[in-house]
């Protein structure tokens, strides 16, 4: 694994660790949510990752779409897929978008890399 995938699957790791243990209700009711809406369903799991990439990359949250780039990847989106998803992203986000997708394509190449 990259330095750059470990350190940031490290640190998400660790501040996860810290604010859960703070026992916040509303937190982990919030983070309860947000696991179950990305189960299988009427929609995969997969589908739903590429979904919350786009939605990501739209609103410009770099570590949410680390996040997803790495389930993506768990999950088998080839590279071919990666890139309709990034310009699904593009065209919905418009130009903002276009560093975003740089650094995604770095952390992407990144994940194939470790592979």
């Amino acid at each position: 694994m990259s330095n750059l995938v470990q350190e940031f699957n490290d640190y998400r790791t660790k501040m996860n660790e810290v604010i859960l243990s703070k026992d916040n209700l509303v937190i982990k009711r919030l983070w309860n949510l947000d696991t179950n809406t990305y189960a299988e369903g009427a929609l995969s799991t997969q589908t739903k990752e590429m979904l919350g990439l786009v939605a990501s990359m739209v609103l410009r949250c770099d570590d949410c779409i680390k996040y997803h780039l790495g389930k993506c990847h768990e999950l088998g989106v080839t590279t071919a897929q990666m890139y309709e998803i990034f310009a699904v992203a593009n065209i919905v986000g418009g130009t903002i978008v276009i560093p975003h997708t740089r650094r995604a394509a770095e952390y992407w190449e990144e994940l194939i890399a470790g592979n």
